[in-house]
């Protein structure tokens, strides 16, 4: 059974990341973005998300103990809203207020994302689920942009060399059409990355 934790960044639906992981068949629990990445070690995770939170979390300089387990751990890692955000920005890249966003939009792949292994099996359109105020407005240079959507540019990146993803919408909501294919294959990530 994959070990994947879900990083509690105070978003409205980490609990549902959690449910749909353990839906999954993935050993779960959600723990709190302070918790010290040698407690990660030694619990011997395969995989994190990192999950959305408040208003402007995703722009601060620190979120936890998030950019620790990014720098640390050798592990798939899912940043999910504010989480997609920080990643950006640990990288290098940028966040910044993008106009507030919630309700359904029409999510656009790019670069062949369909057959990568995070959107793999989900159409080159398809209906997913906002709710946010910043968004991802310059991609770390390491990383490339997997999906958009007319009102926000970056919806999903990758890194290039290593498992790391961000979306900006939330695929843990039953309104994001495939949002657990998506899960399902980042579940599928954790299992086949050498541990």
């Amino acid at each position: 059974m994959v070990r994947i934790y879900v990083v509690d960044n105070g978003g409205q639906w980490t609990h549902r990341e959690w449910r749909v992981l353990k839906y999954l068949g993935a050993d779960t629990q959600i723990v709190p973005f302070d918790t010290p990445v040698t407690k990660l070690k030694e619990a011997n995770v395969q995989g994190l998300v990192l999950s959305g939170g408040a208003p402007r979390v995703g722009l601060a300089d620190s979120l936890g103990n998030c950019g620790q387990y990014i720098d640390a751990l050798d592990v798939p890692i899912m940043g999910i809203c504010a989480g997609h955000q920080f990643m950006a920005r640990h990288f290098g890249g940028q966040a910044a207020p993008g106009g507030s966003e919630f309700g359904a939009t029409k999510l656009e792949l790019q670069n062949g994302a369909d057959k990568t292994s995070l959107f793999e099996g989900v159409p080159h359109e398809s209906t997913v689920w906002e709710s946010h105020h910043d968004e991802v407005s310059q991609v770390p240079k390491d990383f490339e942009v997997l999906a958009s959507s007319e009102r926000c540019k970056v919806q999903a990146m990758r890194h290039r060399s290593r498992p790391l993803f961000g979306v900006q919408f939330h695929p843990e909501v039953e309104h994001t059409e495939y949002g657990g294919t998506i899960f399902r294959n980042f579940v599928r990530v954790c299992q086949e990355r050498p541990r």
